[in-house]
């Protein structure tokens, strides 16, 4: 479905940012919520959502941290805290999609399918 190509991307781009810090783990976990979102269930579409938030923790961190070190060394970090500031906030705003009503049709709520009326 191509309205979850956000989170796709944004899940990639912190693999990518993973696999050049050296954690391997972290990589395998962006790549099984990828995966996830593949799984049509709640708890699905819950998870990959919790990985996106904290993904773009990880984004602020990442801006706090580097921007910290480029003002310390008397470098320009104007450019580097706009990426990374957009970076996040697309990373954020991709959990959204999942409220998309085809989207959100796709990780139905099975307690409340299965629960009598």
């Amino acid at each position: 479905m191509w309205r979850l190509a956000a989170p796709l991307l944004a899940l990639a781009i912190l693999a990518a940012h993973f696999f050049r810090a050296g954690s391997i783990a972290l990589v395998v976990g962006c790549l099984a919520l990828m995966a996830l979102t593949a799984v049509p269930r709640r708890w699905a579409a819950l998870a990959v959502q919790g990985g996106l938030a904290l993904g773009a923790l990880e984004w602020v961190r990442t801006l706090v941290v580097l921007s910290a070190a480029r003002v310390a060394a008397d470098a320009p970090a104007t450019r580097m805290v706009a990426i990374l500031a957009t970076v996040a906030a697309v990373t954020a705003l991709s959990i959204l999609v999942f409220r998309h009503p085809r989207v959100a049709h796709f990780y139905p709520d099975r307690a409340r399918e299965q629960a009598p009326r």
